[in-house]
């Protein structure tokens, strides 16, 4: 998939943050190869540059609320898993 990828932003968040903070970047293998005021022109714009798959879409902000999901329930106070 594209773990690759999303290491990548992992491993360089805190130096995308001054230059796409806020933007929806698109990453290719270790490289930023475009970055949107929102999601769908990011997708739709990579859609007719790139084959579908060989992408990732992330919205480029502080901390780790933009690819993590909290699950709560009724047994367990919070549930984490990165997206």
């Amino acid at each position: 998939m594209l773990d690759k990828e999303f290491k990548y932003y992992l491993d360089h968040q805190e130096e995308l943050l001054p230059l796409y903070n806020g933007k929806y970047i698109v990453i290719i293998d270790e490289h930023v190869v475009g970055s949107y005021d929102n999601r769908e022109d990011a997708y739709y714009s990579s859609m007719e540059k790139y084959e579908p798959g060989t992408f990732m879409i992330q919205l480029c902000t502080p901390g780790d609320d933009a690819y993590t999901v909290r699950y709560y329930n009724r047994v367990s106070p919070v549930i984490t898993a990165a997206v």
